[in-house]
């Protein structure tokens, strides 16, 4: 019998409120409890989720960020996650010196093990944020493998394609994703479209927590999933308008096995890598996979 590496994930649905970062982290805690105590053991929250997204200055968005790991956002987090046995993977504004990072944060009960910032900047983030800079990390944890994406990270294959190539088992991805022109009423997010393509054509699971709301007149999408290794959700998608938690038991170790799909065909082993780089040029090592 195979080896079941079963795992419950939960994608906390929320509405931070603007500036307000002690409301919105108590109310992230009161979620995140909620999520424990029906058996959660790896939370993602949306993009961003202490502050909420729609500066107007820099200077506004440097005085809402937090150093990481010892601002109070990330010292809240890590408490619940050691009192209730949680991996935590949050959006976070971030600052270092006089840099500012769109950020999230992969905290476990024993603390916090590692932070990935943003590599792709939408809109205005662009006067506010440097693009990231530690690449693409994938985290070993005792639950798996847990890469890192946020948001407008997803329109790029590269993104899930180089943590796959890490051995990533699943990729986490705290978001916060708006209408996308010519979207049909009523027709799903974009977002949700290639979230789903991404899961299949690399066999790993993909959880994306959202956010819902409209925040100095920017509408925000909702819609957060947990998507199978077969590109099926697993959970979801949540309302476009309601706080919600989603929640999946999945297991991780059957999107290792599930990537040879035949006698002959292996996902990520198929690649054409006598044509094209392996690690699509970068210098990142590869991993099991």
């Amino acid at each position: 019998m195979p080896v079941s590496s079963l795992v419950r994930v939960a994608c906390i649905q929320m509405e931070p409120r603007f500036g307000d970062t002690n409301a919105n982290v108590a109310h992230s805690l009161d979620l995140i409890a909620r999520a424990a105590d029906d058996g959660a053991t790896l939370v993602v929250l949306p993009e961003l989720a202490n502050t909420g997204y729609v500066f107007d200055t820099r200077e506004e968005a440097f005085a809402l960020a937090e150093t990481i790991p010892d601002g109070p956002t990330c010292l809240a987090w890590a408490k619940i996650a050691k009192e209730r046995g949680l991996h935590i993977v949050a959006g976070i504004t971030e600052r270092e010196g006089t840099a500012l990072y769109n950020s999230a944060v992969v905290i476990g009960p024993e603390g916090h093990i590692g932070t990935y910032r943003k590599m792709h900047l939408w809109g205005n983030e662009n006067l506010f944020f440097e693009p990231g800079n530690n690449g693409f990390p994938v985290f070993q944890t005792p639950l798996g493998r847990i890469g890192v994406a946020i948001c407008y990270d997803g329109w790029f294959p590269e993104t899930y394609r180089l943590q796959a190539l890490q051995g990533a088992d699943i990729v986490c991805v705290p978001t916060n994703w708006v209408p996308i022109p010519g979207q049909a009423e009523g027709r799903e997010a974009m977002a949700n479209i290639l979230a789903m393509g991404a899961a299949h054509s690399n066999s790993l699971y993909i959880a994306c927590a959202d956010r819902i709301g409209t925040e100095r007149g920017q509408p925000f999408e909702g819609q957060s999933l947990i998507i199978s290794y077969t590109g099926w959700p697993a959970a979801g998608p949540a309302s476009r308008d309601g706080e919600e938690i989603v929640s999946a038991e999945i297991d991780l170790g059957a999107a290792r096995r599930a990537r040879n799909w035949n006698d002959f065909n292996q996902v990520l082993r198929d690649r054409r890598t006598d044509i094209y780089a392996e690690m699509l040029g970068s210098d990142i090592s590869r991993g099991w996979y």
